[in-house]
């Protein structure tokens, strides 16, 4: 666990190292020997953020601190922080601090301040994680795709759903399945388990799984809340001790039993892809 920590908070240091350069996905994800993918689901339920608003945070705020104590002009602090002209890194500067750049150097200005991050994983106990591990053959979904930002995914796969329960097109939504496709931008599915005699319908496309070892996590309770309290213990709890395995293909897949009467009874899983060590 020790190792895998302190990979995760080399990635760390390693933004905040060049928070003045252009920063990519791929080489803060290769500081911690994880995926762009999965380094980017672990950084959200470790951090409560995502990697790009927290590299937005920290810009916003040496930005104000070098605007306050120096001469610099605004453009040239825009430049240092990856901005291409000035009214973007205002609105940026605005929408974090409240006030415009221009202002940043008046006595007596409030403004906003955000750490760097230091990651500390504490096994407390206590916990129940329901998992189990198993081997599967490959296997087929169809159903609906889009693609996602990592930065904003929270928020727009929720609405995904909702567009998909007025018009569910004979996709029974017992699958959602995250593939990955860049390391920042992933595919995101709507689907049910594909069966070669059935007509695959309008809007719909296939997707292979491959087959191998699965770590099956269960999660009871109303959604999405119990979904994302089992997601956030898988990361923060459970892979940090994991021995003997490692994660495995830049995939995940949500599970969904039918809908309970009592929300409180339902029942889902997150299946997470592993390989023995």
């Amino acid at each position: 666990m020790h190792g895998w920590i302190e990979g995760f908070q080399s990635s760390i240091d390693y933004i905040e190292n060049n928070l003045d350069q252009e920063l990519d996905i791929g080489e803060i994800a290769k500081m911690a020997a994880l995926s762009p993918f999965y380094y980017q689901r672990i950084f959200g339920a470790l951090c409560g953020m995502t990697v790009g608003d927290y590299i937005r945070a920290r810009r916003m705020t040496l930005a104000a601190q070098e605007l306050s104590t120096g001469d610099d002009k605004v453009i040239d602090i825009a430049l240092k922080y990856g901005y291409d002209s000035p009214d973007s890194f205002a609105k940026a500067f605005r929408q974090f601090h409240g006030i415009p750049p221009s202002r940043a150097r008046e006595d007596g200005i409030a403004l906003r301040s955000f750490a760097p991050m230091h990651i500390k994983i504490t096994m407390e106990g206590g916990n129940m994680l329901d998992y189990r591990i198993s081997e599967k053959a490959p296997f087929t979904i169809v159903g609906f795709k889009r693609r996602f930002d990592s930065d904003t995914s929270y928020q727009d796969i929720p609405k995904f759903w909702q567009e998909w329960q007025k018009d569910p097109k004979g996709i029974n939504g017992a699958f959602g399945v995250c593939t990955d496709t860049d390391g920042k931008m992933f595919d995101y599915w709507i689907a049910q388990l594909y069966m070669p005699w059935e007509d695959i319908h309008e809007g719909c496309e296939t997707y292979q799984i491959p087959g191998g070892l699965w770590a099956q996590f269960e999660c009871r309770g109303p959604l999405p809340d119990a979904l994302q309290k089992v997601n956030t213990q898988i990361w923060s709890e459970w892979l940090p001790s994991l021995t003997g395995y490692e994660l495995a293909g830049n995939y995940s897949l949500e599970f969904y039993m039918p809908p309970a009467d009592d929300p409180a009874d339902s029942v889902s899983y997150i299946w997470v892809p592993l390989r023995k060590l």
